[in-house]
């Protein structure tokens, strides 16, 4: 039996960290436009308590040095996560699709590029080119809400997985979010699948996952808007998002869950 409050006061307090920006990565993105969020000390911030996060509970679950812990970043994008994780020394693997407009080979990439970050290129809509049980952990950072067939693409994440290897998702745009109703309002579907809480179940039942946490964040947008004091705003977002019925229109669901 896991212990559930464990693992909820692990999230709460690595999310409420207050870390220093990383300029390495703000001076990689450069002055794109495509990059500006990781300008923005609001949206910059989420990725670096997120990555602690993913760090800290992967050593937690199981129990060794994150030098160990081998981690895909499924849909690396524009390989700031693959930066930041290898920066803490994990064994990251990066990949995207071959040829869209968000994937690593269809946009400009100054990270990837000036880092040298490697990346492995998906020819198939959802079959990954890796051995059963190649890695510990897989992350979705924004991802599993693009793929075609994400019951597919889960069922494939499991069997990369090993036994009790963990999936991390985050980003996943929520079915009762006012900030997604509102972009659809306005004409605009980048998230045109949206995703309520009983539909993650589903799907992971499905793939033989067991969830292990499943928790609201993000009351307001971030990506373009610059906040003073970005640490107190996100600790009062977080705060409302936990304890309040504001969570149940927050952007984004996210969830840790493992192959069981």
């Amino acid at each position: 039996m896991h212990n559930s409050e464990r693992l909820v006061a692990l999230r709460r307090t690595h999310f409420q960290k207050r870390l220093p920006l990383n300029q390495q990565v703000i001076n990689l993105a450069g002055h794109i436009d495509t990059h500006a969020f990781l300008r923005n000390p609001a949206s910059h911030n989420i990725f670096l308590y997120l990555t602690e996060y993913v760090k800290v509970f992967s050593e937690y679950w199981f129990k060794t040095s994150s030098n160990t812990i081998r981690i895909l970043d499924w849909g690396c994008g524009k390989g700031h996560i693959s930066f930041l994780m290898r920066e803490m020394g994990v064994q990251i693997t990066s990949c995207d699709v071959h040829a869209t407009d968000d994937s690593a080979f269809g946009q400009i990439t100054p990270i990837i590029d000036k880092a040298s970050l490697t990346v492995v290129p998906l020819e198939h809509p959802y079959l990954l080119p890796f051995s059963d049980a190649s890695f510990d952990v897989v992350l979705s950072f924004g991802v599993l809400e693009h793929v075609p067939n994400d019951l597919a693409s889960l069922g494939e994440i499991h069997r990369v997985l090993r036994p009790s290897g963990l999936f991390l998702c985050f980003f996943l745009p929520y079915y009762f979010s006012w900030t997604q109703r509102l972009a659809h309002l306005r004409g605009d579907f980048y998230h045109d699948r949206l995703y309520s809480k009983k539909m993650v179940k589903d799907l992971l039942k499905q793939t033989n996952f067991e969830l292990l946490d499943l928790w609201h964040r993000q009351l307001l947008p971030k990506n373009r808007i610059s906040y003073a004091n970005y640490h107190v705003f996100e600790s009062v977002d977080q705060w409302l998002t936990e304890n309040t019925p504001f969570k149940y229109t927050g952007t984004n669901i996210e969830f840790v869950a493992f192959k069981s």
